[in-house]
């Protein structure tokens, strides 16, 4: 029994180091059959596609009306007693709907992180506009009494814009989520009027003729006058100032972003762009669009 129990501890402990010498190179195969994996896919390489989406455009006027009642009633009583210019007020707008474009860039991959840049071209075609209407009167230092009545508008068309974007990410294997900054510039129609109608009459004279003094009624600003009944007199029509001009808009353009690689050439994304464009002829906008795209790689 002492004999047996020996051989078999014995057995036990040769085992390991008799298994270390056998050759099982067929059942394992070489080392090279364990390489890492291949990526999925390959950011680098030059895209394009295009985008499509929902684009809120929020529009400022400042003080569009201003300069024009200004230059139109200058070396008058209406502007200089009754500070006509500053009567009109052009308040801020929204205006929404979809927008639509093409898109192009260059990527460069570094392990997970995705460095490129990008350019878009969007139509909006989109316009806001504002508007405003007062008349005051006055008795002037001059005995008059003066009336001024203006109707103001004022709107602002940002017909398209393109961008030029630098991009940052990070690849989860088929999924890139992305940051995007750069400069856009775009063209814009603005059109700022002002009808204005001034006039007037001698109210000191019309004051005496009501005594019975008769006297000679004098005015300006009717296109018929009463001397007998001054207030029921036809003012002339008004006249309109102001312009309409198409403009070159220039801005920032920030967004953000998510690729998905369907294929290694087919990707897909969702994108938020925000975009604020310099003051223009007094104007101001920024859009806020979120759009979705499609894109092939090369």
């Amino acid at each position: 029994m002492r004999i047996a129990t020996l051989g078999l501890v014995a057995a036990v402990l040769a085992s390991p180091a008799l298994a270390a010498d056998l050759d099982y190179g067929v059942l394992r195969g070489s080392d090279n059959d364990y390489s890492a994996p291949a990526p999925l896919i390959d950011w680098s390489g030059f895209y394009v596609g295009g985008h499509g989406g929902y684009s809120s455009a929020a529009l400022g006027f400042g003080n569009a009306f201003q300069p024009i009642v200004a230059n139109a009633l200058r070396h008058t009583v209406a502007e200089a007693e009754m500070n006509a210019s500053q009567l009109l007020a052009a308040r801020a707008t929204h205006v929404g709907g979809t927008s639509y474009g093409v898109y192009a860039g260059l990527n460069y991959q570094f392990d997970e992180v995705v460095a490129g840049i990008e350019a878009d071209y969007t139509y909006l075609g989109r316009t806001g506009s504002t508007f405003d209407q007062i008349s005051r009167f006055s008795i002037t230092k001059d005995n008059y009494l003066t009336t001024v009545s203006l109707l103001g508008a004022s709107s602002t068309k940002i017909e398209d814009y393109g961008s030029v974007r630098g991009r940052l990410g990070y690849a989860f294997e088929n999924f890139l989520p992305y940051v995007t900054g750069g400069v856009a510039v775009g063209r814009a129609v603005v059109s700022d009027t002002v009808e204005v109608q001034n006039y007037g009459y001698d109210n000191a004279a019309y004051t005496a003729s009501q005594s019975g003094t008769k006297t000679f009624i004098n005015n300006y600003g009717y296109s018929a006058f009463s001397q007998t009944n001054p207030p029921g007199s036809t003012p002339a029509p008004g006249t309109v100032y102001g312009a309409t001009k198409k403009v070159t808009i220039a801005g920032v353009a920030l967004g953000a972003g998510v690729e998905y690689a369907l294929t290694s050439n087919i990707l897909l994304r969702g994108e938020y762009q925000y975009v604020l464009f310099n003051d223009f002829q007094g104007h101001k906008a920024e859009l806020n669009t979120v759009r979705g795209g499609a894109a092939i790689k090369f």
